[in-house]
């Protein structure tokens, strides 16, 4: 009944056959570990392709429907396989470390069943995507397709993909993983839904060290050690990326994104280095976050590759190898970003202002406080929540710790693909600072919308308290039309909490730091110091 009415909702193609399950099937690792698995079996007498779907959330519902039986239904095997220390399977679950030589063993053995007639996919999205980046790191023969969803390739990015660490992210994860084995299946819906609310006083919690603990459940023992490596470069990381993978792997890949999907960056540079290399690859991007990508578009999409690509069935025509969602419209591309771009630039100006020329003012500047005992609130974004993606910035932008620069409405549309850069020269009281910069788009009503942002992490290492520096912020990959009559805003400040982590402003260890101190920033905008927004606009592009 589920995958009926489901398979309608998301119109997908009829199934051809049915499905028997063998449950809690033991796979051996190379350790002596031993894995367990569901296998889904198409009832039919032609030998069919096998998809692997490798997942650390267990093997029950919703997770068996999304990422077993709707495949199983249309003509495939799938192992569906709970990953290192998750529901039933042996040894300790640590994020990312063994998926590459599990994987392996896992393949070594479909290899000597009898069922299995040598064509193999992947399929899945998040850390299921992690998995399947894991198998690419030394792609088996028998792999012919895969199936990204909003999916990751570094943790290390996903901690701290934009300098201070991603806390809420990175917080309400582990806290899922945590607790996933202690409540059902719908609790733990539920527990995902609220995780803002419930885990408001552990976000606020200082030292970062020792959050987890106090949460309960099993525990996330990573989650102290990510807090005390909060450089990327560090080779603690190394056993957390599998990025080598998006150089190796020669399937054709279909990569399902979204605009403000926590993995976003992570989505477009796999596409970006299988296009490289001329490997088959598309990509669509809607304007979803992590938690809200629309299986309408994205599962006959996934079914459609892998029965062109794994199976050899008939292929659905694509329109092109690149659809993107801009601003209500679905537009179709042969690459990312699209040819036809240029680079235009808006300046910051006095009166919180934004124009196309340079100031004439020889001393200009805009200041702003920011304080860690009252942080400047998050507000959408890139989050793992319900309240992630575009939603109204007016009560953020009333406080006075967030400063707006902002264009006359438009004469005419701006359609900007790509990554908007901004550059700003500034002057700061405490050499221990973020700066946050956020595009947003303000309708005629005032309504002001997130379209993209970024935080960087400025240190004593780096700057002088006091001193002019040049901070250059390459903002989040977007596509968005800025209609005429809308304006152009660029919104300033000194962090966004708890989505990242604060800035304490004393220079001390962030996981064990408690004492806060406060920054006092001017942004320079005159002739000599032009701070500005580059934005990378489609040209000639009309409804």
């Amino acid at each position: 009944m589920a995958e009926a009415a489901v398979g309608k909702l998301w119109r997908l193609p009829a199934r051809r056959n049915r499905v028997k399950v063998e449950r809690a099937v033991k796979v051996p690792m190379r350790d002596g570990v031993t894995l367990l698995a569901d296998h889904y079996i198409p009832v039919t007498d032609s030998p069919m392709p096998t998809i692997l779907v490798r997942c650390p959330y267990g093997r029950g519902f919703p997770y068996s429907l999304m990422s077993a039986q709707l495949f199983a239904s249309r003509g495939y095997h799938v192992l569906f396989q709970s990953t290192r220390g998750t529901y039933g399977s042996g040894g300790t679950f640590v994020p990312a470390v063994s998926e590459p030589a599990d994987a392996q063993d896992t393949v070594a053995w479909l290899r000597e069943q009898e069922w299995f007639d040598g064509r193999l996919a992947t399929a899945g999205g998040s850390y299921l995507g992690y998995t399947q980046w894991a198998l690419a790191m030394d792609p088996p023969p028998e792999l012919t397709a895969m199936v990204v969803m909003v999916g990751v390739h570094d943790i290390s990015l996903a901690a701290y993909q934009q300098g201070p660490m991603d806390l809420y992210n990175a917080l309400s994860w582990s806290d899922l993983l945590s607790h996933q084995e202690t409540v059902s299946p719908a609790v733990g819906l539920i527990r995902t839904f609220l995780a803002e609310r419930r885990l408001a006083g552990a976000l606020k919690r200082l030292p970062l060290r020792g959050t987890v603990d106090g949460l309960g459940g099993a525990g996330a023992p990573w989650y102290d050690d990510w807090v005390d490596h909060p450089d990327r470069t560090d080779s603690y990381w190394d056993s957390f990326r599998v990025t080598d993978a998006l150089h190796r792997v020669e399937v054709p890949t279909l990569l399902i994104g979204g605009w403000h999907d926590y993995f976003i960056q992570q989505t477009l540079a796999q596409y970006d280095a299988l296009r490289a290399r001329n490997v088959q690859v598309a990509v669509t991007i809607g304007p979803w976050t992590h938690l809200t990508v629309d299986n309408k578009i994205a599962m006959p999409q996934a079914i459609s590759w892998l029965d062109e690509h794994a199976a050899g069935r008939a292929p659905v025509h694509r329109a092109a190898p690149v659809q993107v969602f801009v601003s209500g419209q679905w537009q179709n591309h042969q690459t990312w970003p699209p040819a036809d771009m240029r680079t235009e630039t808006w300046y910051l100006q006095s009166d919180n202002r934004l124009a196309g020329s340079v100031s004439t003012e020889e001393s200009s500047g805009t200041g702003f406080r920011y304080d860690p005992e009252n942080p400047t609130p998050s507000v959408g974004g890139r989050v793992m929540a319900l309240s992630g993606g575009a939603k109204d910035n007016r009560k953020l932008e009333a406080r006075d710790d967030v400063v707006v620069f902002t264009t006359e409405p438009l004469a005419e549309a701006v359609e900007v693909h790509g990554e908007p850069v901004v550059e700003l020269h500034v002057t700061s009281d405490n050499a221990n600072a973020d700066l946050f910069a956020r595009i947003c788009d303000v309708d005629p009503s005032g309504r002001s919308v997130n379209v993209t942002d970024r935080i960087v992490r400025c240190t004593e290492r780096d700057t002088v308290a006091g001193e002019v520096r040049t901070v250059r912020m390459t903002l989040d990959p977007t596509a968005h039309r800025f209609e005429p009559g809308h304006r152009i805003r660029l919104q300033i400040s000194g962090g966004a909490f708890p989505r990242f982590a604060r800035n304490l402003g004393t220079g001390e260890n962030p996981g064990t730091g408690t004492a806060m101190k406060a920054a006092s920033h001017v942004i320079q905008h005159d002739a000599t110091q032009p701070s500005r927004i580059s934005l990378p606009r489609r040209l000639n592009r009309s409804r």
